[in-house]
């Protein structure tokens, strides 16, 4: 379980009579507020808050160092409001709640800080696009700061948390977020204290209370307004791009704010939140009464301006693609009855083409050479004729439904489980043999290579024109850009799409031209982003593409197990050469001492795979079978040592997560005054600077979240006796997939362990993608 649904505080470097201002652990990374990163999660490197990889609603990576940024549900207003009241205080809270979305929708449409939806918008942005109420802290464009104005700001700040009890530490951290007037700002209003990493609302109104004294009370406006702020910043941790207004306002009544209606209001005059209002269809609809009202019913909702651009964005992305795309046509026959090239690629005529669509020639260095010299020229266009070939010779009818549904479609969803990654290769290798300019890619580096080495892709003369999804859109890899500044592209594939939360998925379709086709492939039985939306999800419910299920099941007793997983079973799989071990334990201790043997002794010597090829996944980082207290364990028995580098040695297995949600496997070489010196699997090295080094974590046992895209040759999967409350269908359901040969599961969850398998599925999370997505279409056609 993670620290915050252990209860267990971040440790902190403050005593108990600084009335808890502000934890000292906080870094200066930025929290969820933070840009996209590869991993889509915008929070510190550093895995480990919100809740429990993914369950209810947030990954392990969600924010900054190990639940310093979460909250717990009782606090950051994660449940809806309370509906088992007595009849007349709850009808009083919906008639209350309904005034108040009244009163902000009118605000909405006429006051100065509200954004726009395409989903019944409750209100407009200025037309500059900017957002009202954004504070000019000097981080965009401006004069240069030099080292002497930054150096002098950071003292400034620091001057003034430590004039309200926060840690000085601080200070980078507050300069990154609100620039070099950071001081100014703290002092004007220091609740805004709030919008720093790991910084909860009882350290924000400790550190008021030192800078401001008895004027530093509940009721205070600036108060009530960062609230509002940090309680959808919350909600974002959890994977929410959006809360009822409801539930923001029962959470800032469980924070002690007088009168949440009017903080709400003034977050939405002042920019901090922007309001949209949607109407409710099919079960919602029907559960709000709907039925014999002659208008559908509405909510409304609260959303970060951050969050709500990036579901328009992507939206409107979306549809574009879809509105643009023109399929290729067939040539009609020349008089000599022979016909017409259907592309300008290597097929030739139908028949050739499906067959070099089979195996990819040289498709993806031509791509890559397509950065301006292909400009001028027509993108190859193949016809229903070309496409129907590639699809006759496809390996499997799935790999078949695959191509057919790529040829007719701009946008295609794709669903299977990892042996279903055989199609979306097969489509690669398709698309390439008639010419177009098509990549994929992959959520991880060990993903990519797994794509890769699969037929007929690793048949190809030339390198598979595969690429982490972080190293396309950086440009480190792929097909390059075009001068309009899109990808050179005709066609993408993009494994594991399930891992893209709204911010990266809008990022991917703003660098994809007109046309283009997108394919989206990944298992929805596995956990979702660790950033806000569920976009893949979100995509499959609104039915706006077409969409291919594979029947290519996964294979062995771990696919069968799993398989079951995914429709709610938890049953016993025959086992002969021991795929699946399942071992109980009475409690965390003895889960740990059970799970440590399994990685050094029994699995290495009884199925021959090393422990460096075997992994110990968790549901969290604390706890009494954390991956603190396995990590601890593992390395006395692997690599003891003293820690003298960082609280590393030489040899220690290390999770490096350069960006949130990603998470890099590695080996300590040594380290120095240099910083550490990591090693990683593809043999490249990196040097961690000694103030970077404490982001790392010992690596023999992961949080499930942070083992999402990889596999390894065995999992040793523990569920701790405290792990109730974390447990889900998607989170057994990635647990177990995790590993390729051997799995064993240690459990002291007792009942737990089935009931979560058959009765949580996922935690449902409020986005507005598939509302927003409805208008645009019906708008579009």
């Amino acid at each position: 379980m993670t620290d915050a649904e252990n209860g267990a505080p971040e440790e902190s470097s403050m005593s108990p009579d600084t009335g808890g201002a502000v934890p000292a652990q906080a870094s200066a990374e930025r929290g969820p507020a933070g840009s996209d990163s590869a991993d889509g999660e915008s929070g510190s490197a550093d895995e480990g808050s919100g809740s429990a990889d993914g369950e209810t609603g947030s990954a392990d990576e969600g924010s900054a160092d190990e639940g310093s940024g979460s909250a717990d549900g009782e606090t950051a207003g994660a449940e809806a409001p309370e509906a088992a009241r007595p009849g007349g205080v709850a009808a009083d809270r919906a008639a209350a709640v309904a005034a108040l979305a009244e009163r902000v929708r009118s605000v909405g449409r006429s006051g100065p800080g509200t954004g726009t939806s395409s989903a019944h918008p409750a209100g407009s942005t200025p037309e500059d696009g900017t957002a009202p109420g954004t504070p000019a802290d000097g981080t965009g464009t401006g004069p240069a700061v030099t080292d002497e104005q930054r150096a002098q700001a950071l003292r400034a700040t620091a001057e003034v948390l430590g004039a309200g009890g926060a840690p000085a530490e601080l200070a980078t951290a507050a300069v990154s977020v609100f620039g070099d007037g950071a001081a100014e700002q703290l002092r004007e209003d220091p609740w805004a204290v709030l919008s720093l990493p790991g910084v909860r609302p009882e350290h924000a109104d400790g550190f008021a209370r030192g800078l401001l004294g008895p004027a530093a009370g509940p009721g205070d406006p600036r108060r009530a307004q960062a609230l509002v702020g940090w309680l959808l910043e919350q909600a974002a941790l959890r994977g929410h791009s959006a809360l009822e207004i409801g539930e923001v306002t029962a959470g800032l009544e469980r924070l002690g704010v007088p009168d949440s209606a009017a903080a709400v209001q003034a977050a939405v005059l002042d920019g901090r939140a922007m309001p949209f209002q949607e109407e409710l269809t099919g079960a919602e609809a029907h559960a709000a009464g709907g039925e014999d009202e002659d208008e559908p019913p509405t909510r409304t909702l609260l959303a970060l301006e951050r969050l709500a651009l990036a579901e328009e964005s992507l939206a409107d992305g979306l549809v574009r693609l879809m509105s643009t795309f023109v399929p290729g046509e067939d040539h009609e026959e020349t008089d000599d009855g022979s016909a017409e090239e259907t592309d300008d690629g290597p097929g030739g005529s139908a028949e050739e083409a499906g067959t070099e669509a089979v195996v990819a020639a040289d498709g993806a260095e031509a791509g890559a050479e397509t950065d301006t010299d292909a400009a001028p020229q027509a993108p190859a266009a193949p016809g229903p004729a070309a496409w129907e070939a590639a699809a006759g010779a496809a390996p499997s009818s799935s790999a078949a439904a695959l191509v057919r549904a790529a040829a007719g479609s701009a946008l295609v969803l794709h669903t299977g489980g990892e042996a279903a990654r055989a199609e979306p290769a097969a489509l690669l290798a398709a698309a390439t043999g008639l010419g177009l300019r098509a990549w994929a890619a992959t959520w991880t580096d060990h993903g990519r290579d797994a794509f890769a080495a699969l037929a007929p892709l690793a048949d190809a003369p030339a390198p598979a024109p595969v690429a982490t999804l972080a190293e396309l859109l950086a440009g480190a890899a792929g097909p390059g850009r075009s001068p309009d500044g899109m990808l050179a592209l005709d066609l993408l594939v993009v494994l594991d799409a399930p891992l893209l939360d709204v911010e990266l998925a809008a990022t991917l379709l703003e660098s994809l031209a007109d046309g283009t086709r997108l394919v989206l492939s990944g298992d929805p039985g596995q956990l979702w982003s660790a950033g806000p939306g569920r976009f893949f999800a979100d995509l499959l419910t609104a039915k706006v593409c077409p969409a291919v299920a594979s029947r290519t099941p996964d294979f062995g007793p771990i696919g069968e197990l799993v398989s079951g997983v995914g429709i709610g079973e938890l049953q016993p799989v025959e086992a002969p050469d021991k795929e699946v071990v399942i071992l109980t334990a009475k409690d965390s201790a003895e889960a740990v001492h059970r799970a440590v043997q399994l990685l050094t002794d029994s699995i290495p010597r009884a199925l021959g795979i090393p422990s460096e090829q075997v992994v110990l996944l968790t549901p969290g980082h604390g706890g009494g079978a954390g991956t603190r207290a396995l990590n601890a364990a593992a390395k006395a028995r692997l690599n003891p040592g003293p820690g003298r580098f960082a609280g590393f040695d030489p040899g220690d297995r290390v999770a490096d997560s350069p960006a949130p949600g990603h998470t890099r496997p590695a080996r300590v070489v040594d380290g120095d005054a240099a910083g550490l010196h990591l090693e990683y699997p593809d043999g490249t090295r990196r040097t961690v600077a000694p103030a970077e080094a404490k982001k790392l974590r010992h690596g023999w046992a992961l949080t499930v979240h942070q083992a999402v895209g990889r596999h390894w040759p065995g999992a040793v999967v523990v569920v701790p006796d405290d792990a109730a409350a974390a447990l889900s269908r998607q989170w057994v359901y990635t647990a177990f997939g995790r590993g390729e040969q051997h799995l064993s599961v240690v459990h002291a969850a007792g009942p737990a362990l089935p009931q979560a398998v058959a009765e949580r599925p996922a935690a449902p999370r409020t986005t507005r993608l598939r509302a927003i997505l409805a208008e645009n279409a019906a708008q579009e056609y």
